[in-house]
């Protein structure tokens, strides 16, 4: 009786992943003869549908309308993603190897590169994807430079010792002559370069503003235009794209469902604080349902992963409607997201003709 019943629960996680998987490729309800003529032609009609029955009963699935098929819940997702999750390590993006290359040419522009990656993302998965550009504050400070580009207007170029650099301009009260600003930037050179931009902003910073006193207001003033440009840099900006095909979607035949989606991506702020907050290692994470936290998001899904760019981290992924193809398009995240971390590692990302150069 026992092993009947382990045969059973089999047979239904079965019958519910092909489910899922019909649905997410048609977006209709599926009934019992569709499970049993695509998908499981040995077991009979009245066996499936009594699987379903129990299904239902666990809130796995549901029927919209009287004599209508089945749908996943959010519940049911849920158990299709564990039962995916072993199968997903053995499935891998089969281009990782030219993001790989692209990362390699374009190694002194990150921007761009980023930008071809948003784009990528957008393309493979016909979803909308987003690129969180990387935090700076854990960054070690190589150099900095500030140019006059206008009246009272002053463009910050902040440089790493990994290489990123991050530009931010700046109104400021004061009428700095060049002569003042390069001995400004001098000092803060002499002062604060090889110290890390979080360290820089919360405690040195306040430090050199104590010594300076009153009697140095130029120099008190360019020390808080400083601290403005760094808090700048290293907030998280999340830049979107997407593909035609995402609202070509069946779920973007109503309209409340496009505002949804317009008023999730607007939130930057909670965007970026649900990914950092839930932060654990795992080379992917997916949020649906209330796990986004709001009831009207009940519908979205999020798939995201973490990044480092030499050593400094920022996020990718997608956004999409819970109905999505989550067996092509996690291992898309996960592996974009792998392959700029090992590409960009401090001393790996060599362009090839100084490789041949060092030879």
């Amino acid at each position: 009786m026992q092993q009947k019943l382990k045969k059973n629960q089999l047979r239904q996680i079965k019958v519910l992943r092909h489910l899922v998987e019909e649905y997410i490729a048609t977006s209709q309800t599926v009934c019992s003869r569709v499970i049993c003529e695509k998908y499981v032609p040995e077991v009979s009609p009245a066996t499936v549908r009594i699987d379903l029955h129990k299904l239902e009963e666990r809130n796995l699935i549901y029927q919209p309308h009287t004599s209508a098929g089945r749908v996943p819940t959010i519940a049911g997702f849920r158990a299709y993603l564990d039962g995916l999750r072993e199968e997903l390590h053995t499935v891998h993006y089969p281009r990782s190897g030219y993001v790989r290359d692209f990362l390699i040419e374009n190694y002194r522009d990150t921007p761009l590169a980023l930008h071809y990656i948003k784009q990528l993302l957008a393309k493979e998965t016909d979803q909308l994807s987003f690129v969180a550009e990387p935090e700076m504050s854990n960054g070690i400070l190589s150099k900095l430079d500030v140019f006059r580009i206008g009246p009272r207007k002053l463009l910050f170029v902040v440089s790493l010792d990994s290489g990123l650099d991050k530009t931010v301009i700046l109104n400021t009260e004061s009428d700095l002559t060049e002569q003042q600003l390069r001995v400004l930037v001098r000092y803060a050179n002499d002062e604060l370069a090889g110290q890390r931009i979080h360290d820089i902003m919360y405690s040195y910073l306040h430090r050199l503003a104590q010594q300076s006193g009153d009697q140095n207001k130029l120099l008190a003033d360019f020390l808080r235009q400083l601290h403005h440009a760094l808090r700048e840099i290293s907030s998280y900006f999340i830049h979107f794209d997407s593909s035609i095909e995402f609202f070509e979607q069946p779920e973007f035949d109503e309209r409340r469902n496009i505002l949804l989606f317009l008023d999730f991506i607007q939130r930057h702020e909670f965007l970026v604080n649900l990914m950092q907050k839930h932060e654990h290692g795992a080379p992917y994470t997916v949020f649906l349902g209330e796990d986004l936290g709001r009831p009207e998001w009940a519908g979205l899904v999020l798939v995201y992963a973490r990044y480092e760019i030499f050593e400094v981290p920022g996020y990718l992924g997608i956004l999409a409607p819970v109905r999505m193809n989550y067996a092509k398009n996690i291992p898309i995240v996960r592996d974009i997201a792998e392959t700029i971390t090992k590409t960009t590692r401090k001393g790996m990302m060599v362009p090839r003709y100084e490789k041949a150069r060092q030879r």
